[in-house]
């Protein structure tokens, strides 16, 4: 009996031992749950960025990196950045790369791909990691740096930790001592000198930062504050600008329902081409000519540009195709969708203008009969759909060859101009495409915290418009011909899609001169020139005998009938030798639209409805 109740005691104690241990394991498991930080060594990541020397185009970066915890640290460069579907290859530009500790101690590191630097870390628990950024190539996309200005493209310049893309991180920049001011949309460390708080590295890969001299001016929407960065304020009438950008900024908030930044920077840098979209900043070139008030045309055509990039910050960087974030940094991230985030914001930047009363029904028709004729009238949309254009830009961003692609922008502009005609057509004009932004940025972005896929972006335009639209994503998907007038013929609209003789004669190439040589820079698919054999990069030696020049040529093409015969002396890259062309007429459409004369009271209800008729 005392033998079993000794038995029975002992099960009893080690009962009481296994329930201790169980009980503060959980007890453990439940304070990770809840304080996750408890189960993670406290890390800290800090850059500084310095420029002493403008004129050597290269960047000095000092990379700090507390709280380490594993034998080996893998940094990496992303090889492209957001917004810009082409590989950059951004780690080309990096040398100089050193790795140390807190004390100095040089630390052992490899190349082990072409944007992956691997440190030994020696189970040191701070690094200090050491390169150089050569900065000069001049795009918003790249990082530079010049005696005017440095534009710090952070996916160009600074590193990320292998698998810590979330960890948040500042950044200290050191302008050069002539540089007054920095301007960027990241977070400033108000107890730091220009130091900038990202919470995490898609946050600052996403924020670019110009530091110079550049002029600000700043306006209000809704209580938050925009900066327009000017790199040479006194080519802007400044005050108008501001008045216009805030037009802009309003008009979007009305279509999308509010402004989800604190604050907005605009980088308006100087001579150059292009502008990139961020979520609350924008970088753009341009030159005096095209933001100057006084040429009425340049500048609304910069106006279109700003409100492109402006609608950007809803559509492609909140409203976003799934396969666009979170994003790897080192390959390219495919969709089929760009026709929608860079077309549709083609769309937008129109329909923002007319509503903020900055641009007529008239000139938006202009607009739209431009974007339709660029690629309806190229070789190009017999080959290659919205969608493939999409996938294919990662390889053709620089090489398109309008014989056998077409821009996703223009087709895209196209297929959202329809999508929104036939939704308002359907719902008496009491719903549209901005329905569907809407719904795709609170339901996607806000609610569900990601992108869209294909297939719930055409359930969503299909439940506005409460019917099918098959036909219209099958001309995305495909080459069918798209049939205008059916759609215009919503809004009481006629559109020209008859093929007019343009041209009496016509050759079909295109040329420039270098030196005293006459270059084909392309020639036009099923042309006469293409049809006689030449090709981009021929030189045309001789025309009918006399030496070749851009004017001889035009003279040449003006003097003759269409089913004349021209000789050219052509050299190419393999002989040289004669070749006759016989020229033929050109015949383009010119997809003009016109209101017609007797609209139902459907049709002129859309129309109001879609566009407003500004008087300028």
């Amino acid at each position: 009996m005392k033998e079993k109740k000794c038995i029975l005691s002992s099960l009893t104690d080690r009962v009481k031992k296994v329930s201790f241990i169980l009980l503060s394991c959980l007890v453990l498991a439940t304070l990770l749950l809840l304080f996750p930080q408890c189960s993670k060594i406290e890390s800290k990541m800090e850059y500084s960025i310095t420029m002493d020397k403008p004129n050597t185009h290269v960047f000095n970066v000092t990379f700090r990196y507390e709280g380490v915890n594993s034998p080996s640290v893998d940094c990496k460069l992303p090889v492209w950045t957001p917004g810009y579907y082409f590989i950059t290859n951004f780690p080309k530009n990096i040398f100089g790369f050193s790795a140390e500790n807190e004390e100095g101690k040089t630390l052992a590191w490899e190349k082990t791909d072409k944007n992956t630097w691997r440190i030994k870390t020696e189970n040191v628990k701070t690094i200090v990691v050491k390169y150089c950024v050569y900065a000069f190539n001049q795009s918003v996309a790249d990082p530079f740096l010049d005696s005017g200005r440095a534009f710090i493209s952070p996916a160009g310049v600074c590193m990320f930790v292998d698998g810590q893309l979330n960890h948040p991180v500042t950044v200290e920049v050191k302008p050069y001592s002539e540089w007054k001011r920095i301007s960027t949309g990241l977070d400033i460390v108000s107890e730091k000198t220009n130091t900038f708080f990202a919470s995490n590295f898609d946050v600052l890969y996403d924020s670019p930062i110009l530091v110079g001299n550049q002029g600000v001016v700043t306006f209000y929407v809704k209580g938050i504050p925009h900066h327009i960065a000017m790199e040479f304020p006194k080519e802007f009438d400044t005050a108008k600008v501001a008045i216009d950008y805030k037009k802009i900024v309003e008009s979007t908030a009305s279509i999308m329902g509010e402004l989800p930044y604190k604050h907005y920077t605009f980088l308006v840098m100087g001579e150059g081409r292009g502008g990139l979209e961020h979520s609350n900043s924008m970088a753009v070139f341009s030159n005096g000519k095209a933001y100057n008030p006084k040429d009425e045309r340049g500048y609304k055509r910069w106006l279109s540009f700003i409100a492109h990039e402006y609608f950007h910050l809803y559509n492609i960087k909140r409203i976003r195709p799934i396969n666009l974030g979170p994003f790897d940094y080192s390959k390219e991230n495919f969709t089929n969708m760009l026709w929608l985030s860079e077309g549709g914001t083609v769309y937008y930047e129109y329909m923002v203008l007319n509503k903020a009363g900055l641009l007529s029904q008239s000139e938006i028709f202009q607009e739209f009969e431009h974007g339709i004729k660029n690629f309806e009238d190229i070789p190009g949309h017999l080959f290659q759909s919205a969608t493939e254009s999409s996938i294919d830009t990662w390889i053709k961003f620089f090489s398109r060859n309008e014989n056998t692609t077409i821009s996703y922008y223009d087709k895209g502009l196209a297929l959202c101009l329809l999508l929104d005609l036939k939704i308002r057509h359907e719902t008496n004009s009491k719903k549209s495409l901005d329905d569907v932004m809407r719904t795709l940025y609170n339901k996607y972005h806000i609610q569900m915290g990601r992108g869209f896929k294909d297939d719930e972006f055409r359930n969503e335009c299909e439940n506005i418009a409460g019917c099918s639209l098959d036909e219209i994503f099958t001309y995305a998907s495909t080459l069918k011909n798209i049939d205008y007038p059916k759609y215009f013929d919503l809004a009481g609209l006629s559109i020209d899609t008859i093929s007019k003789e343009v041209s009496e004669c016509w050759l079909g190439v295109n040329s420039r001169e270098q030196g005293e040589n006459l270059i084909i820079s392309s020639v036009v698919w099923n042309s006469p020139a293409y049809n006689a054999g030449l090709s981009a990069q021929d030189t045309i030696i001789e025309i009918d005998g006399k030496a070749a020049t851009q004017l001889r040529l035009k003279e040449i093409i003006n003097s003759h009938k269409k089913g004349d015969e021209v000789k050219l002396i052509i050299a190419n890259r393999t002989k040289k030798g004669e070749v006759k062309v016989k020229l033929e007429a050109k015949f383009e459409k010119s997809f003009k639209i016109n209101k017609k004369d007797n609209p139902t009271p459907q049709q002129k209800e859309l129309l109001e409805n879609w566009l407003k008729e500004v008087i300028l």
